[in-house]
Order: structure tokens, then C-alpha cells, then sequence
């Protein structure tokens, strides 16, 4: 038999293309999770998008209503852009009777323990025109 220098023809030997692939291996693994880490966090800030959109609807609900909520907490649902969420509504008191505060918190539908967005409003009691809305 003829060696590979007698006949003049080079290649790789079985080790060398081995650890060549599992390099590669190792970086595709590498660039598949950072691909997944993007997609979820663009999904993260498309929940968090929409949910300020329902915080301030909810806020600018009260504005165009020019109502004057009783102090307590409301809890309701609501869908944006296809996606169900769940809100809620903390109407306290001011050291100035012509406010009110409004805590609007947001929650993915089924995880009312964390939430996704928080909205804070101040209701203006006007005696001509109605209450209005305030947001710091």
C-alpha cells in the first residue's frame, strides 16, 4: 500500500474532521440560543406594549367619561390586539380633596401576581366641566 506522501494526496484524518464538527456543533448550539433569547424577548416587549396600551385606555376611559370613581380597587378584562389581559384599579384618596389617585396595574391573562405594566393617573375633580385627567 502507498502512503498519502508517496502518492502526493493530503486530507484530514478522521480525529481532525471530529473535532471540526463538534466545534461547529458548539457554535450552532451557541447561535440557536441567542436566536430563542431574541425571539423571547421580543415577545416580552410586545406583551409589555400592549399592556401600557390597556393602562392608559383605561386612564383615558376616565378622562373621556369625566366620572369621579369611588376610592377602592376594580378588577376587570380586556383584549388587545388578540391577547387577553387582565387589569386593575386602586382609586385612593389625596391630601387634596379635588384629586384622586388611580393606580391601573396590567396583568397577562392567568398571572395576576406579576405585573406587566403600571400606570399611575390623577383624576381632577373640575366643578365646571367634570372631573379630568391628570398623568404625572
Amino acid at each position: 500500500m502507498a502512503s498519502n506522501e508517496r502518492t502526493g494526496h493530503r486530507g484530514f484524518t478522521l480525529i481532525e474532521v471530529i473535532v471540526a464538527l463538534a466545534i461547529l456543533a458548539i457554535a450552532m448550539a451557541a447561535v440557536s440560543r441567542a436566536t430563542l433569547s431574541l425571539v423571547d424577548a421580543a415577545g416580552e416587549a410586545r406583551t409589555r406594549l400592549l399592556a401600557g396600551f390597556v393602562a392608559q385606555n383605561r386612564l383615558a376611559l376616565h378622562e373621556a367619561m369625566r366620572d369621579w370613581p369611588a376610592v377602592g380597587t376594580v378588577n376587570g378584562t380586556q383584549a388587545e390586539a388578540g391577547r387577553a389581559f387582565e387589569w386593575e384599579e386602586a382609586v385612593t384618596k389625596t391630601p387634596n380633596r379635588s384629586f384622586e389617585r388611580i393606580d391601573i396595574r396590567v396583568y397577562a391573562a392567568g398571572d395576576p401576581h406579576y405585573a406587566v405594566a403600571h400606570v399611575v393617573g390623577y383624576l381632577a375633580h373640575v366643578s365646571d366641566a367634570g372631573p379630568a385627567v391628570a398623568s404625572p
